[in-house]
């Protein structure tokens, strides 16, 4: 049985429109591609280029946005995370080695490196785009899992 989920253009375009604004104003304002993996890791082990400063308050806005944004819209934000901790540290594991040996992940490939025609970016967005599919593909009609 497939799994039902909801048809959101308007939130959908609203949102990428946000996050594509933030990666133009991170890259004219500071010269950094919005790459959360980049940003996360020059904040865990900085190095002599790094701005610590800058990649916490990058993090904390991810942190701290959805709560101001349930007072302000009166909506909950949802999201649904297996309860099998196994499944979620392999599955994070293999994320984080994919963003690793990929040289990013999918913000700093797919929205900014898309954006500026990297060749690189457009094979490793396309790498995450068929696994993400197979993934999904498997997950819900071979196994079953919802």
């Amino acid at each position: 049985m497939p799994i039902e989920t909801q048809f959101t253009p308007l939130a959908s375009a609203a949102g990428g429109a946000l996050i594509g604004g933030a990666a133009v104003l991170l890259m004219l304002m500071s010269g950094r591609i919005a790459g959360i993996s980049g940003i996360l890791s020059r904040l865990l082990l900085p190095g002599s280029d790094s701005k610590p400063l800058q990649a916490l308050a990058f993090v904390a806005g991810l942190v701290v946005a959805p709560l101001i944004w349930v007072p302000l819209s009166g909506h909950g934000v949802v999201q649904t995370v297996t309860e099998n901790l196994p499944l979620a540290a392999v599955a994070g594991l293999l994320v984080g080695f994919g963003a690793v040996y990929g040289s990013g992940c999918t913000s700093g490939h797919g929205v900014c490196g898309l954006s500026r025609l990297s060749p690189r970016s457009f094979v490793a967005t396309a790498i995450f785009m068929a696994t993400a599919i197979a993934v999904v593909f498997i997950a819900r009609h071979v196994i079953g899992a919802a």
